[in-house]
Formats: structure tokens, sequence, C-alpha cells
């Protein structure tokens, strides 16, 4: 009796695993507009009221910072950043992950031969990818309202760049929470994590307009440093400092994230 040999699946490779799971997360967001569209109208709306109520305060008086703060200070251009951070924090495919979980396609996957890290890096992919075209729209509105770039192209490359890896740095809180709990309501109160890095900052003042123990805590805040690079592509000439500080925030939350999520991943297939 002739036996035919038994046919085993074999792993495709890690860049085809990556693409896949990339790609399939894409082609999922235009049927899921609650993800892009809060991520474009939150912050367009917060751009045009910041601008509408404390423009002509922050251009003209702040008490005790007038020496700090120069006299051609543009506060359209110092909300942008703002603006964009708000847009791309928090977006993320952590709520599909869930959705994967709590139907049991996440564990289908776990049978085939697709590596395991793709299942995670796969999704923040098609998020930077996301989060990157979000910045567009935003940037659109700042040119309508007159905000222009003093580092040229390459300056508003780059701007896009930053917010790009910030919002990557952050998904690692949702994918973390989504791997560990399965909990969709769980995943969709991670924002709040986003809440003191908003506010306790210089996002809608400078810095040296804040209160005393607003201005401590805004010190070591890291998305203070990433306003400030962002903040500086606007501005004539490149403020390397600036840069350097604000690529160093991101890592260093990014550290942080990632490794939170990775660990998740790890439990979640160990219970696997």
């Amino acid at each position: 009796m002739n036996y035919s040999p038994a046919i085993t699946a074999k792993p495709s490779g890690f860049l085809k695993d990556l693409v896949t799971i990339a790609g399939r997360a894409l082609r999922s967001v235009p049927r899921e507009p609650e993800v892009f569209i809060p991520a474009l109208f939150i912050p367009a709306f917060f751009f045009i009221v910041n601008i509408g109520a404390l423009q002509d305060l922050t251009e003209t008086v702040l008490p005790g910072a007038e020496q700090a703060i120069p006299e051609d200070f543009d506060y359209r251009a110092f909300q942008l950043p703002t603006a964009i951070i708000f847009a791309v924090t928090g977006v993320s495919r952590a709520a599909s992950l869930v959705t994967d979980i709590t139907s049991g396609y996440f564990d289908r996957l776990l049978l085939t031969p697709t590596r395991r890290v793709p299942l995670l890096l796969g999704l923040m992919v098609a998020d930077w990818a996301l989060v990157s075209v979000l910045c567009v729209p935003v940037i659109i509105l700042g040119f309508i309202t007159g905000v222009s770039f003093g580092t040229g192209i390459l300056g508003m490359l780059l701007f896009i760049l930053i917010g790009g890896i910030w919002g990557l740095a952050f998904t690692g809180f949702p994918y973390a929470i989504a791997l560990k709990t399965g909990n969709a309501a769980a995943v969709a109160s991670s924002f709040l994590l986003f809440f003191p890095f908003a506010f306790l900052t210089s996002s809608t003042v400078p810095l040296q307009g804040l209160t005393g123990w607003m201005q401590a805590i805004a010190t070591y805040n890291p998305l203070t440093y990433i306003l400030d690079a962002m903040r500086s592509l606007l501005s004539e000439g490149w403020d390397f400092v600036a840069l350097g500080k604000g690529i160093a925030a991101i890592l260093a939350v990014a550290v942080i994230s990632q490794t939170l999520a990775f660990l998740a991943l790890k439990g979640r297939l160990k219970r696997g």
C-alpha cells in the first residue's frame, strides 16, 4: 500500500506575514468610519475653538511671560501640533484585535504557521500608515488658516513622521489592554491614559504662560518636548536640540508601551 507523505503548511516568511496582517487591517478601515472620523473631527474642532478663544490673548498678553514670548508669536502655528497629536493618539486596531480574540479568529491564526510577532507588529504598521494619513487633512486645515512651514517640504514631511511615530508609540497601551483583557470597553477607556499627556503640558498655552505648579508638571511631561519638536519645524531654521528632545521623548514612551504590548502578547500566547 502506498502512503502519500503528509502535507504540512510551511511558514511564508516574516515580511510576508507582516504585510498580510497589515494589509488585512488596512482593508477593514473603510468599513469602520468610527475609527477615523472622530480622529479628524475632534482635532479640527479644538484647533478652531482654541484659536477663536485664545489667539488674541496669547499673542498680546501672557502675565509673567512678556519677555519669553517672541513678538512674532503665531498661535495658529502653535496649535497645529496639538491638533496633530489629538488626531493620531489612540488610533489603533486594538478594538478589532478584541473582536478577533472574542470571535476565535486570533486562536485560529495561532494554529497556522504565521509567526507570532507579526500578529501584533502588522497591526501597528497599519496604525502607523493610518495616523500618517490622518495628519494630512489637519495640516491642510492649518494651511487654510495661514500656517506655513519655515523648514519647507522636508520639515513638513518630518512633521508628519513625528506625528506618526508618536501615534505608533502610544498604540502599545491599547494593544496591551486588548491582549490582556480581551475586553472592548477596557480598550475604549485606554484613551483616558492620554488625558494627563494632553492637558498637563503646553498644549494650549506656551510653557512660559503656565502657572508654577502646572509648568513644573509640564516640564516632566514627554508630550511637552514632542510638541516643541513639531513647533520648531514651523519656525524658520532647524532646531536640532528641540528635535532631538522630541524624538527621545517618543522613544521613552515607546519603550514602555511596546514592552507592555509584547509582554501581553506573550501572555496571550501562553494562555492560548
